[in-house]
């Protein structure tokens, strides 16, 4: 993974994660990878690793099961809610890089369907 110098790595890993479970990576009830394996992984300090898992826990995507490790969430109201903010984010980075740009709303989403088409 490439991190960006400009956000904060926990929060660029915490993120993926996010997007595994969004996506089913890590489906609903399975087991996360540990502190030290997700560590490994990404090449980040096991202490980045352990602030992830506690974000994590905090926004209720996961749970710690003590002496188990950390498992995604079962809820998928959740799951969907979380989706639904990380696509919302997404939207609004484009929008506001296209606004930079110089781009009108109207043109900016004919782009969007027109790409859709392509892919």
């Amino acid at each position: 993974m490439q991190f960006d110098p400009m956000i904060p790595i926990w929060l660029q890993v915490m993120e993926d994660l996010e997007v595994g479970i969004i996506t089913g990576k890590h489906p609903p009830g399975s087991k996360l990878p540990g502190g030290r394996e997700t560590a490994v992984q990404y090449g980040i300090n096991p202490n980045t690793a352990a602030r992830v898992y506690q974000e994590l826990e905090k926004l209720g995507l996961s749970e710690t099961r003590r002496g188990l490790g950390s498992f995604v969430t079962e809820d998928g109201a959740l799951i969907a809610r979380v989706r639904e903010q990380l696509a919302g984010k997404a939207v609004d980075r484009c929008m506001r890089d296209l606004a930079r740009l110089g781009v009108e709303r109207s043109a900016a989403i004919q782009m969007l369907l027109e790409r859709e088409e392509k892919n």
